[in-house]
């Protein structure tokens, strides 16, 4: 008799599917890696555009939300009104009742209201997990009274909830740390488990090569951000540092972007009048990012450490591993998880997240031998797969309780 594999759903109640963005990539990954050892369903609010490999049975948690006019990378619920927001949660509890019991185990990855559903998991009998990824702060993402009074109540929601559940996954120690003193939750009931990289994708590969594939110069010294355009990833202290060394920076130094976002539009507009040295790429196939890592002589993670909770960086940031995973070095700001990846003047640079910390950068920029060694270290940076935090998960679930298979 074959041995029982647990029933695992795992929800994203606060994106779509769209899988050339880093929530769904990530939710996509977890998925496969938790795949080995479980059957699992993964569910998003609406699948905008299906993965050309699907891991597990895809559902959708909302299938008459109407479809943006647009697929971003961004959340589901950004910017939903009071009363939207009501009608979702109805729904959502209605999707509970008519899935949750079909399962074993299930996960809620973090959004305005986490923890809801894996509170009701656990009052139909499955274990209900909250994973959490971001604790932002209110002062910065609170903008008008009604948008703070509804962040208030979502965050006051969220507290009791997690308080009420057996286990929250944090995705960094920062994170567990803001967590625990936020909401008052029991640090033993919060286990760390990082997030892991594609090595299927992201791994070592001749810069030359990966230049010619591209078409870009040989010689050029290429710095590279693959992201979001928002404000958690600020990119105005590059430009500002650009703009006042035009003219004195080192030839051939150019800025590729790789993604798109709210803050776009004023970034093309900042870089035509300051005539900077950027090339706008917007999106791009997640299967072509790795090409475009090789190609670089540094990547960066311009990180605005105040835009979270408590002022340091919590996200887990994917960005950075498989930066490094690559081979190439990193620019990143000091803070939280990049400073447990980033060893300064090794395989990168921590540096704060300021215009005159990057003229110091640019205006020193490192030559091509001492880029070389740095990228050599890069790529012996010991980083987790998606096996291993899948099994890091599945490990912290049964030490909470061994869930007994429904027939």
């Amino acid at each position: 008799m074959a041995p029982y594999r647990l029933r695992v759903l795992y929800l994203v109640p606060g994106h779509h599917l769209l899988p050339s963005a880093g929530p769904s990539r990530n939710a996509l990954n977890l998925a496969r890696g938790l795949s080995r050892f479980a059957e699992v369903t993964l569910a998003f609010r609406r699948i905008l555009e299906r993965p050309a490999e699907e891991p597990c049975p895809l559902l959708e948690l909302d299938p008459a939300c109407p479809l943006p006019d647009r697929p971003r990378d961004d959340a589901a619920t950004r910017g939903i009104g009071a009363l939207a927001l009501c009608a979702y949660l109805r729904r959502l509890d209605a999707f509970a009742a008519c899935h949750f019991a079909a399962f074993d185990l299930v996960l809620e990855k973090s959004w305005l209201f986490s923890g809801r559903l894996a509170l009701r998991a656990q009052r139909q009998g499955a274990l209900g997990v909250a994973v959490e990824n971001f604790l932002p702060d209110p002062r910065r993402h609170g903008r008008g009274l009604l948008k703070r009074l509804r962040l208030a109540l979502a965050a006051r929601s969220m507290g009791h909830n997690l308080r009420r559940l057996p286990l929250v996954i944090a995705e960094t120690e920062t994170l567990k740390r803001a967590l625990v003193a936020r909401f008052g939750l029991a640090p033993e009931r919060v286990a760390v488990v990082p997030l892991g990289i594609d090595r299927r994708l992201f791994r070592p590969r001749p810069k030359q090569e990966a230049r010619a594939a591209l078409g870009l110069a040989p010689a050029a010294r290429i710095l590279l951000y693959v992201g979001v355009l928002d404000r958690t990833h600020d990119l105005m202290p590059l430009f500002e540092a650009l703009s006042a060394l035009r003219g004195r920076l080192p030839e051939g130094l150019v800025l590729h972007l790789l993604g798109d976002g709210e803050r776009e539009a004023h970034y093309r507009a900042y870089a035509a009048e300051h005539r900077l040295p950027v090339r706008f790429h917007g999106r791009v196939p997640h299967e072509r990012v790795p090409l475009w890592i090789a190609a670089a002589d540094l990547c960066l993670a311009p990180y605005d450490p105040a835009v979270f909770a408590g002022g340091e960086l919590a996200y887990a940031t994917m960005k950075i591993p498989e930066y490094l995973a690559v081979g190439r070095p990193v620019a990143a700001v000091a803070s939280g998880r990049a400073r447990e990846l980033v060893r300064d003047g090794i395989n990168g640079f921590l540096i704060p997240p300021t215009a005159a910390a990057w003229r110091r950068l640019l205006a020193d920029f490192p030559p091509p031998a001492r880029l070389e060694a740095m990228a050599a270290a890069a790529a012996r940076t010991p980083l987790w797969d998606w096996e291993d935090t899948a099994r890091a998960y599945l490990d912290a679930c049964l030490k909470v309780r061994t869930p007994v298979g429904r027939s």
